[in-house]
């Protein structure tokens, strides 16, 4: 572009500049009549991500930076490119807008600007329920994504995000749970909004019960994002956690009458019954002793609740899904389990390993006592 045009429209956009960005936009001017580049992006990030901009951000994208993209930090460049795309009419054109970003930054140089613009791009056919061209991009950029060494975060997060967005929208809830915490793992969570936050750990929470491969929920439980649903109508949602975590059988029953709340919920009213009941499976044998742990079909009937009939198909349930280790001797009707999936611990639970160290202690000093008495003058002090 001629630079008396861009001098001409720098004019034009001083003049209705808010008074609070009027200092911002005559030092974005004086940058660029300098050739500073760095410091002009840094004011220009700044100066768009401040709300009072919003009206003047597509037309200096266009008209301005676009003619010293190529000058300027390319992640940097789609950032921009990004806020921009924020003032489009609609979704139609958002998407042109980020079609149109992402074709200038597909160079072997910039691949991490490709990848961003790329799943910005993404992001916008889901909103417009363009799942298959969704997905599409984001396999292109997980792709990318996996030869890099380093990224930026903001990179990862985007990313993680929109997947996360693709795979709720298509009802994959174990990868949704996944991406989703990745996500947070890149962000810091005070930056979202409460709202947001209470929406994502409602999703989080949900999903985690649906699914049908998420058996331990100790990253979830863990993390802080799940105290935003403390004092909220979804409150409950953390101590039906918690009851599934423990495999509270008693818990739950009284919970329950909170599902119909959620519809996902009531719609997987059966599983989650079959759920908590793996999750007592694990717990009684995790609160028994490891040399105690061969269990008959009438004691894990009585602990789980489950027929009689159908606990041999509990425990090759619990089996396949790796969630415990051992045989069944149909004949005898016993389970003998060697080894239980480890999971985080609520109070209760590290109160009765306390209890059952404080037993091993003691079974430990008697056998020494024991020795010690038998073999007498054999033993040296």
């Amino acid at each position: 572009m001629d630079l008396e045009l861009i001098e001409s429209f720098l004019s034009e956009q001083r003049e209705i500049t808010p008074e609070d960005l009027y200092q911002n936009f005559v030092t974005i001017e004086d940058f660029w009549e300098r050739k500073l580049w760095h410091q002009l992006t840094v004011v220009l990030v700044e100066y768009f991500n401040t709300p009072s901009s919003a009206p003047q951000r597509l037309p200096l994208f266009r008209r301005f930076i676009l003619s010293f993209a190529e000058k300027i930090n390319q992640l940097k460049f789609v950032s921009l490119g990004l806020l921009a795309a924020t003032q489009c009419s609609d979704e139609p054109e958002r998407l042109a807008f980020l079609t149109d970003l992402t074709a200038k930054v597909n160079k072997p140089a910039s691949q991490d600007a490709y990848v961003y613009a790329l799943v910005a791009a993404s992001d916008v056919k889901l909103r417009l329920d363009d799942l298959d061209g969704a997905r599409k991009d984001l396999d292109t950029a997980e792709s990318i994504l996996d030869t890099f060494d380093s990224v930026e975060t903001e990179v990862h997060a985007t990313f993680y995000r929109t997947n996360a967005s693709y795979y709720q929208a298509k009802a994959e809830f174990g990868a949704y749970y996944k991406n989703a915490l990745l996500y947070l793992a890149c962000i810091d969570i005070e930056s979202l909004t409460l709202e947001d936050r209470q929406h994502r750990a409602y999703d989080l929470s949900v999903a985690a019960l649906v699914s049908d491969s998420i058996y331990n929920f100790g990253e979830l439980l863990l993390h802080p994002i799940l105290g935003s649903l403390a004092h909220t109508p979804h409150s409950w949602l953390v101590d039906l956690l918690f009851a599934f975590n423990r495999g509270d059988l008693a818990a739950y029953s009284v919970l329950e009458t909170n599902l119909p709340r959620c519809p996902l919920l009531e719609e997987h009213k059966t599983f989650l019954w079959q759920k908590i009941s793996l999750a007592a499976l694990t717990e009684a044998v995790f609160r028994r002793p490891p040399h105690d742990r061969a269990m008959t079909f009438a004691t894990i009937s009585q602990e789980t609740r489950v027929q009689p009939q159908e606990i041999e198909i509990l425990i090759m349930k619990a089996l396949s899904l790796g969630l415990l280790k051992g045989s069944i001797d149909q004949v005898a009707e016993v389970a003998r389990i060697h080894w239980v999936q480890p999971k985080v611990l609520d109070m209760k639970q590290i109160e009765n390993m306390r209890l059952r160290l404080k037993d091993w202690d003691s079974s430990v000093n008697q056998l020494g006592n024991w020795i010690e008495k038998i073999g007498k003058d054999v033993w040296a002090a």
